[in-house]
Parts: structure tokens; sequence; C-alpha cells
């Protein structure tokens, strides 16, 4: 029996791209069923451009009033594909730096139940690393081992990385109204999709660099950045560890916390005290200020051991799939 193929849509958020998004639009191929055109309130008025000049009867343009960010435009253009029957649902950016000819390396995976959602890596080939300008190249790195931590999809890389496919019925489960809209949006979508351990998969591709101008300035960003990852690396112990599972892992990050606080806390007043006094401290002094640090810290790569090891690897669709069959069999019997 032929299989059915999939209904692909591909949503392009569109904000000051007007000299590509003609361009981007025409390079997709016959396997996408609708293209979705976000008009993000964009000042040139790339939206209007797209209904006055293009003739594809695959495309949707949707407007915003106001801008809401990539990210609300990203939301905007996944409910509308979602409503409309799409099975698989592409983000692209409109500015040309991202080749539709890849398109299939980012579907496949999801089509044949390998992963819930799907994100292009541009660090797979250092041959053409060089092609990425020098301070993107190191920002993206370091936001990159953020967004581990943050998200606990350690096998990841390049978060920023906006050429993404999601299988929509994973799609209906984002909490859409808790996530960022601005520049974070993809590092959060890794962040909320771990929340119910969907499957992501990496997919090597090049990026085009023209004479497009990216609006993700990294440089200003970081410290928000950061901050925003410290707050989602709580959020994820706190979900995964406490409050949803108590595993061995739980004990050991207590455990390691409290002996660096107290190995730390304690050599501290001791050397305070050392200083003051003019008294070196005892062997034995440095001793209950050392080992409690150094245990401390082997508790703590213990779990973050156990972290890496607990990246999801069952799909979602999967598992949706082995629980509807579970319940059917319960019905038989």
């Amino acid at each position: 029996m032929r299989e059915v193929e999939p209904e692909i849509a591909v949503v392009i958020p569109s904000y000051r791209v007007s000299r590509h998004i003609l361009g981007v639009i025409a390079s997709a191929g016959p396997m996408v069923r609708q293209i979705i055109v976000v008009d993000d309130a964009c000042p040139d008025g790339s939206g209007a451009l797209v209904k006055e000049q293009c003739r594809d009867e695959r495309v949707v343009v949707l407007t915003h009033e106001v801008n809401q960010g990539v990210g609300g435009a990203v939301l905007t253009g996944y409910r509308h594909a979602i409503e409309s029957g799409a099975d698989i649902i592409v983000k692209v950016d409109g500015d040309g730096q991202m080749d539709l000819n890849l398109l299939p390396r980012f579907v496949a995976p999801i089509a044949y139940g390998l992963a819930d959602y799907t994100k292009g890596n541009r660090f797979y080939d250092l041959s053409e690393i060089g092609q990425m300008p020098l301070l993107r190249l190191v920002g993206n790195a370091g936001l990159s081992f953020m967004a581990k931590f943050s998200s606990g999809y350690w096998d990841v890389f390049d978060p920023t990385n906006g050429y993404t496919a999601i299988s929509a019925r994973v799609a209906r489960l984002l909490p859409v109204d808790k996530i960022s809209k601005r520049y974070f949006f993809e590092t959060d979508m890794m962040f909320r999709l771990g929340t119910f351990r969907a499957v992501i998969v990496d997919v090597p591709m090049d990026a085009k660099y023209a004479d497009e101008v990216s609006n993700l300035k990294i440089s200003q960003v970081l410290g928000e950045f950061l901050v925003k990852h410290v707050r989602n690396f709580g959020k994820r112990v706190f979900y995964n560890y406490f409050l949803r599972d108590l595993s061995i892992a739980s004990l050991e990050l207590i455990a390691g916390l409290a002996l660096l606080a107290f190995g730390a806390g304690f050599g501290a007043i001791a050397w305070s005290k050392a200083i003051t006094s003019g008294v070196p401290a005892t062997a034995g002094t440095v001793m209950l200020a050392a080992m409690p640090v150094l245990v401390g810290l082997q508790f703590l790569l213990a779990f973050f051991s156990y972290d890496i090891a607990s990246v999801p690897k069952l799909p979602l669709s999967a598992r949706l799939v082995d629980r509807l069959d579970a319940d059917r069999a319960a019905e038989e019997q």
C-alpha cells in the first residue's frame, strides 16, 4: 500500500525582507502544500509586496497590525498551518539564508517517526564554518553551550538557527502564551519542548551569507540570554527532578550543592580569620574546607552525567501511538 505523503506547510516570518522574500517563495518545491507569509508589521510592506507580485496559489499572507517579534510571527503561522490540516510545519526566514532545497532533510526524521522537532546546525562541516562572521561564530558557540544547560538537549547545537520543522501534533501542545516572542524564541522553544520530553534532531546545513542584514546582534542580547537561560535551567531542574520525578540525580544535586556551599563558606570564614589574626589555618581546617568542596563537585558531576544521559530518545508521536494501542487492547479484553 502506498504511503500517504505528509501535508507540509512552510511558515515565513516577514520583516524587512522585501528584497529576498519573493525568491524564497519561488524556491519552495512541489512537496510544500502551503506557504504562510506572516507580515510582522513590516515597515517596507513585504506582505503587500507578496500579495501584489506573487502568483503562487499555495501562498497565504497573514498580517500583524503590531510587531510581535519573530516568535510571535512564527506562532501565528503555526496556528494557521494547524487549522489548515498540516502534518509538518517548516519555518524558514525570508532573507534567503536558508536553502529550501534542504527541506526534505528536515521533514524526513519527523515523517518517519524519528523526531518531533528538527533544527539546522551550521557547525557540522568545519570547512564551511569559515563563511560565518567571526563575531557571529563565537557568539553562537557561547549561546549553544548555554542552551544545552537550560534546555537539557546536550546533543544539539546552534540554538539560534531559525531553520526548523515541527510535527503539527507536537505544535498543538506548545504553551504559546508562555513562549518568548522575540529573539529568544528558538531557544525557548527547545526549553518548552523539553518539558514534555520531545525529541529534537540536528540537521547539518550550510548558511548562505550575502547582502542580507541580520536583525539579531549577539553582543546586545548575550546578557539578556544569560539571564533567561539561568531561569529556564532552574525551571527545568525543578520540573524534571523534583516536581515530576525524584531520582538519584535529585539527591546528588542536593548533596552536591549543600557540600559545595558548606565547604566554600567555611573556607571563606577560615581564610578571613587567618588574614585578620595573622595565624595560618591548621591542616585540619584546610581539609575541613577542601573535602566538602571536592566531594560536592563529584556529586554535581554525577548529576550532570545523569542529566546528559537523559536526553529524550523516543519521539512523542511514537509514545502516543503506543498509548493508543494499549487503550485499544484494554477495550478488547
